[in-house]
Formats: C-alpha cells, structure tokens, sequence
C-alpha cells in the first residue's frame, strides 16, 4: 500500500472512523484469553500470517504460551543481542525499523516527508524539557507486528519522570505516519526522562498504535488509558535504582514506536542511518559525545 494511493486515503479514513478505544479494549481482553483452543487459535493465525523469527526466544515454540499477549511479549534467550564493547555507543532500545533519524531543527522533529511534530506536543510536559532537548538528536523506530516486543535501554540512566500522556491509537506504519499530521504526538504514550552519570538528561517517547491501548514499564506495570482523559505524571518507586545500557524497560502489549531523544550536541548518529533500515536491540546507533564539546 502506497502513500497517497487510493487504497492508503481508504485506510486513513477507516482510522478517522473507527471506535480506537474500544477496539483496543476488545483486543486487550482477547489476547490475554487462555483457552488453549482459542489461544493456540490466534497464535497460528498470527504465525501464518506475520511470520515471527521464534529462533532467538527464549521459549521458541508459540503454541508454549499461555496467551496470544504472553507470546507476543516474548523475551528472548540469554546472550542473542550482544552489546557493542565501546562503552560510549547508543544502542537500539529495539528490534524494528527507522522510521526516521536526525537532528531537531529548533523544536521540530521530522515524522515523515513534508511533515512534522512540536518537541513539546510530544513529552507534553513544562518549558524546561523542552530546553532540554531543543536543538538535539532524535531517533523514531517503528516495531512491526513480526518483531521482538520488548523495550530496553539505549543508555545507562536512572528514570527521572514519567507520564502518561492519553491520545489517539492511529496506526503507526509509515502509510499512516506520511498522511496523518502530528502523529506521534497525538497517539497514546509513556513519557519517561532520564538522568546519566553525567547529568545529561534522555528522553524515550513509547507510542501506543491501532489495538495498542496499554504499554508495560517495569517500574509501572500495565499503563492503561484512565477514564479521565488528561496527562498524568507516573509516580515511580524511590530509590529509583539506576538500569544500565541494555537493561529491560518495559514492552508493548501489541506493536508500536519509540521516540529517543538526546540533548544538543550529545550524540552522533553512525553516517549509514536511513529510514526504512532494520535494528536489533543492542546494535550500535551512534555515539555519546563529552558533554559541552562540539561533535
């Protein structure tokens, strides 16, 4: 399906018109259903239809799973995403596709040809954010629904804030996101900001999609949207014990996206990032530069 053929307009208006919320609610319940015939039912389909490289998990066989959401979220077997030896390089918080990379133009960040979104539409949260990461290095990586669904560190940190920001649930393939204005900062999302060992703030923006109504952290558990639709911040359990480079954070129940973003002058994305380039959790992204130095 094309961007701006026929077929992508029709999918775009569907989303317009359907009832997201509740969608993602009937999907919620049905992917936890343990019925082994049900179940195993929506695993085979789901294998048939996407896929799955079951190779490097840690229970490769889908039908193991006591629910469709408990395969989905999946973890993988020890020692089959190897981190790069340089202790300074930024790795893929996950297994997907770049949607798109660079570097913020002020406040703005790229979504897709001819389109963009406000830094601050997107954390939702006070001026001094903002200031933060003006100016910075940002990286967007979409999971497709065949991809590992889980959530790890790009670098070392302690979780600073976090909040839930409501929204809508378009989907996020790139059909959508090069249609619909401002997507990433009009869906559904997990906020949370960290602290370095240099005092460098970073930032992940965890993007809930079509029949992505809840996102897992493992300070938080299940995040779902409240009845109130307003942002609320997240509390987090004190002390907040540092996760290092690598380190499990949470995971989507059902595919979605991750927004990094880093400080002016922080990072240095590798030269062959492109959209549409596979990563792996742990593959090297590009590099952290010392603080207050030119790159």
């Amino acid at each position: 399906m094309r961007p701006g053929s026929p077929a992508s307009r029709g999918f775009i208006l569907l989303q317009h018109l359907l009832p997201q919320h509740t969608l993602s609610r009937v999907i919620h319940a049905l992917a936890r259903v343990r019925w082994r015939a049900f179940k195993n039912l929506l695993i085979r389909g789901f294998v048939a239809g996407f896929r799955p490289d079951m190779s490097d998990a840690r229970q490769p066989d889908p039908l193991a799973y006591e629910s469709f959401n408990a395969f989905f979220t999946r973890e993988l077997a020890q020692g089959t995403r190897p981190l790069p030896p340089d202790p300074r390089v930024i790795v893929s918080p996950v297994d997907g596709f770049i949607s798109q990379v660079g570097y913020l133009t002020g406040e703005t960040i790229v979504q897709a040809k001819g389109r963009s979104f406000s830094l601050g539409a997107l954390l939702a949260g006070d001026a001094a954010e903002i200031t933060d990461f003006a100016g910075g290095a940002f990286a967007t990586l979409y999971l497709a629904p065949f991809n590992y669904h889980r959530i790890h560190m790009p670098w070392a940190g302690r979780l600073h804030r976090a909040r839930h920001v409501p929204g809508r649930l378009f989907s996020v393939n790139a059909v959508t996101a090069a249609a619909v204005d401002g997507l990433f900062a009009r869906n559904e999302r997990v906020v949370c900001i960290f602290e370095d060992d240099d005092r460098q703030r970073f930032a992940m923006a965890l993007v809930g999609a079509l029949f992505v109504g809840s996102i897992s952290t493992i300070w938080h558990g299940e995040v779902t949207p409240p009845t109130r639709r307003q942002v609320r911040e997240l509390p987090a359990p004190a002390p907040v014990a540092g996760l290092d480079r690598g380190a499990l954070l949470g995971w989507f129940n059902m595919g979605s996206t991750v927004v990094l973003l880093f400080p002016k002058d922080r990072v240095r994305w590798q030269a062959d990032l492109r959209p549409g380039l596979t990563v792996r959790v742990g593959q090297p992204l590009g590099r952290l530069q010392d603080p207050g130095l030119p790159p």
